[in-house]
């Protein structure tokens, strides 16, 4: 099963980079906005609730795709941009494992435990 998540999570990355082919913006701007939407680890400075949220939201492929949907009725471009970096950043960790996380432990995400050992 976790290949055929992968497999389907290396699709919506490639749909990304489709979806930013579309727009008006040089190719450079994909990939330094890629890492943009790990600053959600700032979070954790706090505590791990705020952290999982912080990084939840900046990684959640529901609020990406809304917020895309927000940007194409409005016709704001660089609301697309930002959300099909989003998106793509978001299929890109699932296929890396990094999963959105559950507030006990950055580690303990919806995928497992990332890591060597499968426990904390």
């Amino acid at each position: 099963m976790k290949t055929v998540l992968k497999l389907e999570d290396i699709a919506l990355f490639g749909i990304s980079i489709w979806l930013f082919s579309l727009l008006s913006f040089s190719w450079w701007w994909y990939l330094v906005l890629f890492i943009l939407p790990d600053l959600g680890c700032i979070g954790y400075i706090f505590n791990t609730k705020i952290g999982a949220l912080f990084y939840n939201v900046l990684h959640h492929k529901g609020v990406a795709i809304l917020l895309f949907s927000a940007g194409n009725y409005f016709t704001i471009e660089s609301l697309q941009l930002a959300d099909v970096v989003m998106f793509g950043h978001a299929a890109f960790d699932r296929v890396c494992g990094y999963g959105l996380k559950y507030n006990d432990s950055f580690k303990h995400t919806h995928l497992g435990y990332i890591g060597k050992s499968s426990t904390l």
